[in-house]
């Protein structure tokens, strides 16, 4: 059974050590999104310093304000337990505040992953 693994990354910075362990553990496609939670958009809003209304522009430009949220397909249950334990080693234990959150899916067809579908 193939598995939806969804990480979002409190902090920016680590995305890149993710990406390393994650592609160590034999990931072989990852996709990373730039990403906003509400809690950091109210709290946005309620800096003296952003007007009112956001511009996603103004938005993006605010470094401290986003998240990185990554996610793969991958084959298994080990491989999702496996991903959950580089992943922790590299940015903490998840169930910390300000480190992030991780989940998976199952999926019901994969295409395009090079294998046979």
């Amino acid at each position: 059974m193939y598995y939806m693994v969804i990480l979002v990354i409190d902090d920016p910075d680590q995305c890149n050590n993710v990406l390393d362990v994650w592609e160590e553990a034999g990931v072989r496609g990852i996709t990373i999104l730039e990403s906003t939670g509400l809690a950091r958009m109210k709290k946005a809003q309620q800096r003296d310093d952003f007007p009112i209304i956001l511009t996603m522009t103004r938005l993006l430009a605010v470094r401290e304000e986003r998240h990185r949220t990554i996610f793969t397909v991958v084959e298994g249950e080990d491989m999702v337990d496996k991903l959950a334990r580089a992943t922790q080693e590299v940015i903490g234990d998840l169930s910390q505040p300000h480190t992030g959150f991780m989940f998976s899916l199952p999926v019901g067809k994969v295409f395009g992953l090079g294998e046979e579908d």
